[in-house]
């Protein structure tokens, strides 16, 4: 069983395997997250709300447009994801513990048996390289800022000072001496879990950065982090799922917001000619 191989370079493969399946998982719940928002975008075509820079009141806008603009973002992140899957689907086998083996062995159909794309052309880098992790990592970081800002509008929304949406009982909390209050807290362990996966990614650059090669027991630290932020990632894609089905938008309340915005420009619109500032 162990003719021509290493705990090395079987790591290495390892490691590949699982990942490359997990990457999938990962995209393809992202799409599940994008259809929903596009469902709930569909609904709220002509929901008018208020636009906003600096969390200032801005321009009107309708609630579709600002849904889609994360559907935006969990598209690149997709499109991430399957660039990284390319350089991770390079198969190390045969590199053994780090200069490869005298016997004669056939990586080419290794590797189509395995399903790689390609295998690995220096030994030292095949055992060494840990870059697959450090990307799929920081591309997950960016999946969950994607989902913390996401999260933010969430919790402002659900707010008394916004109101513009409700969210079903499953997804929220009440407090055990305030019964007016409904906590958004999906959201908030979300928007905390995202400090725990940059974590995760300054833990696998950390661990590497001083590696000299070939191989160094300080690489079993990358299982831990690549393994908890793919695990976090996945539990928060399919926890926001159905807390966004199942959420009310109030629709009176976000025009309400906008037309306040429209009345209130127009009205500085009308002193200031009133100065003889002009239009």
């Amino acid at each position: 069983m162990h003719t021509a191989r290493s705990r090395n370079d079987q790591v290495a493969l390892d490691i590949k395997m699982y990942i490359k399946e997990e990457t999938n998982n990962i995209t393809e719940i992202l799409r599940k997250l994008i259809n929903v928002l596009i469902s709930k975008a569909e609904e709220n075509l002509d929901t008018v709300m208020p636009g906003y820079t600096h969390l200032q009141r801005a321009q009107p806008i309708t609630m579709a447009h600002h849904l889609m603009a994360y559907v935006e973002m969990f598209l690149r992140d997709i499109d991430r994801l399957k660039d990284a899957y390319k350089r991770m689907n390079v198969m190390p086998l045969g590199s053994c513990a780090l200069a490869g083996t005298t016997y004669s062995i056939d990586r080419e159909y290794v590797k189509e048996l395995l399903e790689f794309d390609s295998v690995t052309k220096n030994s030292l880098d095949g055992v060494s390289d840990r870059d697959f992790c450090v990307e799929l990592a920081s591309d997950i970081a960016i999946i969950m800022m994607h989902l913390s800002r996401f999260s933010e509008e969430i919790i402002l929304w659900c707010s008394w000072e916004f109101k513009f949406i409700e969210l079903d009982d499953a997804f929220a909390t009440g407090s055990s001496i305030m019964p007016q209050k409904k906590n958004p807290d999906i959201t908030e362990l979300i928007r905390g879990k995202t400090g725990r996966v940059y974590g995760d990614l300054m833990t696998l650059l950390t661990a590497m950065k001083g590696l000299p090669l070939a191989y160094n027991k300080d690489m079993q630290e990358d299982k831990e982090a690549i393994f908890d932020s793919m695990d976090t990632v996945k539990m928060c894609i399919n926890t926001i799922i159905p807390m966004i089905q199942t959420m009310t938008v109030l629709k009176e309340n976000c025009k309400k917001a906008a037309i306040y915005r429209i009345y209130k420009c127009n009205r500085l619109c009308r002193l200031s000619c009133e100065k003889g500032n002009g239009i």
